[in-house]
């Protein structure tokens, strides 16, 4: 079967910082562009992040100079750094995987809602609380 596994979502006060966990099995990451979306209780499911099999990343403006994507291919995973989070950032996080860039990056973007990534991990919770 090919799964994506999100792991280390957690509660943690204003300001403070998680690293999210996103491993791939039954399949490469090698060749996929991976993304992160969110979806918070009663609001729109958000693009996050992205990373390309080249290294080439995107965030969304709201999580600009906060959040950090990167990739292991080695170890087939990607990670999603964040910090200084916010209440706001509290959502259920996703990881996706896709071999074509410009869906995940579109998608991300949100700049096309018609095609989205192939394949989704079952999500991971971040709550932001004090």
């Amino acid at each position: 079967d090919v799964q994506l596994q999100a792991s280390g979502g957690g509660s943690v006060q204003p300001g403070g910082s998680l690293r999210l966990s996103c491993a791939a099995s039954g399949f490469n990451l090698d060749g996929y562009a991976i993304g992160w979306f969110r979806q918070a209780p009663g609001k729109e499911r958000e693009g996050v992040s992205c990373i390309n099999n080249d290294g080439t990343t995107y965030q969304a403006r709201s999580v600009q100079g906060r959040f950090a994507i990167a990739r292991d291919n080695a170890k087939n995973t990607v990670t999603l750094e964040m910090n200084s989070l916010k209440d706001e950032d509290t959502a259920v996080y996703y990881c996706t995987a896709d071999r074509s860039w410009l869906k995940v990056l579109t998608s991300i973007q949100g700049v096309q809602r018609d095609e989205y990534p192939d394949v989704w991990g079952q999500g991971t919770q971040v709550t932001v609380s004090s």
